[in-house]
């Protein structure tokens, strides 16, 4: 069994968030076990490949039996490092950004935006889902207060670099991006990026 997430690939860590919501789905119907064919069936998903990536962190499952549902949802939950508190900062407060920050109010997770960013003087002030937006020059001292590790970005492109610099600069160890730009950042640190318009882009070469 592997034991350090650095050995794990970055495929098999996107894919446990994915098995983790259909779980817990299946924990709100009442459903106690699943084995990884009704897994697979469900999520399109190869039953060996899901069985696979699970025996990276431990055995789970029972043969003949499956998982117990609840079980798994707690040790997958573990692994994701979700089952601490993770404090979420996000900068850029604009129409995605308010979305995103209250989407957050109906997470019921550990990992949560605590603290919104803006440098428009208009945006300055305002609440969203209970939290003020914050000028960035008071970005820094409150990633530090607050023990903040996570970033999200919905600022232009113009703008990521610097942002991503003032986050790392500020502590954040991890980034989710959702500018259009590519990011340098130094080693250690972590980026993730969702661009709608690549998404969709190459959905298009799908379409008949």
């Amino acid at each position: 069994m592997k034991t350090t997430t650095e050995k794990i690939s970055e495929a098999v860590v996107r894919r446990l968030p994915v098995y983790l919501r259909y779980l817990t789905e299946l924990m709100g119907n009442g459903v106690q076990t699943v084995s990884s064919q009704d897994l697979g069936r469900r999520l399109d998903l190869n039953p060996a490949q899901i069985r696979k990536d699970l025996a990276y962190f431990g055995d789970f499952g029972k043969k003949g039996i499956g998982y117990d549902v609840e079980y798994l949802i707690e040790k997958i939950r573990h692994i994701l490092k979700l089952d601490r508190d993770i404090a979420v900062v996000l900068i850029g407060a604009g129409n995605l950004g308010k979305a995103l920050s209250n989407y957050n109010a109906y997470l019921n997770d550990n990992m949560r935006i605590v603290a919104l960013f803006d440098s428009q003087p208009d945006i300055i002030g305002t609440a969203i889902n209970n939290l003020t937006v914050q000028p960035m020059e008071k970005m820094a001292a409150t990633v530090q207060a607050q023990h903040i590790r996570v970033g999200i970005m919905t600022v232009p492109g113009s703008e990521a670099q610097q942002v991503a610099d003032d986050l790392v600069e500020a502590g954040v160890e991890a980034i989710l991006s959702f500018a259009p730009a590519i990011l340098k950042v130094r080693e250690g640190i972590r980026v993730h990026y969702a661009d709608f318009t690549t998404e969709l882009q190459s959905l298009a070469y799908y379409l008949e």
